[in-house]
């Protein structure tokens, strides 16, 4: 929700969508793949490109991709790094990105970080991303000037539901589930956080459930 919600914020403010959906063997690449291009087709993308990806998955160490890790339930109080966590992810993709970027004249990437993302994942941090933008300012052609866009960066995923509700983001095709899917198990921490922003709104996630646990009171 956090990258749809992204995307069509890009829409809103001129850009042209060129979209970019990478699997690294997470185990929902399948569904996410489906939403992706369903997102795509809405907003009238000019150009969809899929990367698949298995170094990632070949180097492990999280949740989200090593089948010997179970994806551990939502705690939602926790200020350590989460088992799903996978390393240096982001700086994978937004590689990835910038070079689909270049390659297409385009003038930014967008990211769906948000604030609520910085305790568990450092690569969500506005730190990283600053320090990103200043390497593909450096590692880039002398005529190629691509910002690194993060529009929510310091807002809460309550805020992301609600600009995606003011901005007609079709839900229905996202997932954020770590573990399934179909239905989303509603107890890892994607679907609590997701969950929560919802319930927040008193709005109703038209995404499919095994649970939907009452997150409003939760920090």
């Amino acid at each position: 929700m956090d990258s749809a919600t992204t995307a069509f914020e890009a829409k809103e403010r001129g850009y042209e969508i060129y979209a970019l959906h990478t699997s690294y063997g997470q185990k929902t690449e399948s569904k996410e793949y489906e939403c992706a291009r369903a997102l795509a087709d809405e907003l009238d993308a000019r150009d969809f490109l899929h990367i698949e990806t298995s170094h990632l998955k070949q180097i492990g160490a999280s949740s989200l991709t090593d089948d010997s890790m179970a994806v551990e339930d939502a705690d939602m109080d926790a200020d350590e790094i989460p088992s799903s966590y996978v390393p240096f992810r982001n700086a994978n993709l937004l590689s990835m990105a910038v070079s689909y970027a270049e390659a297409n004249d385009c003038d930014a990437v967008f990211v769906g970080a948000h604030s609520e993302d910085y305790s568990g994942y450092p690569d969500c941090r506005p730190e990283f991303f600053e320090a990103f933008e200043a390497m593909v300012k450096v590692g880039t052609k002398p005529d190629t000037h691509i910002s690194l866009e993060v529009p929510f960066v310091h807002d809460s995923k309550t805020d992301i539901a609600r600009r995606g509700l003011e901005l007609g983001v079709p839900f229905e095709h996202t997932w954020s589930c770590y573990r399934a899917e179909e239905p989303a198990c509603g107890t890892c921490d994607s679907c609590a956080f997701r969950l929560q922003a919802f319930q927040n709104l008193g709005e109703r996630d038209p995404i499919p459930y095994a649970e939907r646990p009452d997150y409003v009171d939760a920090e």
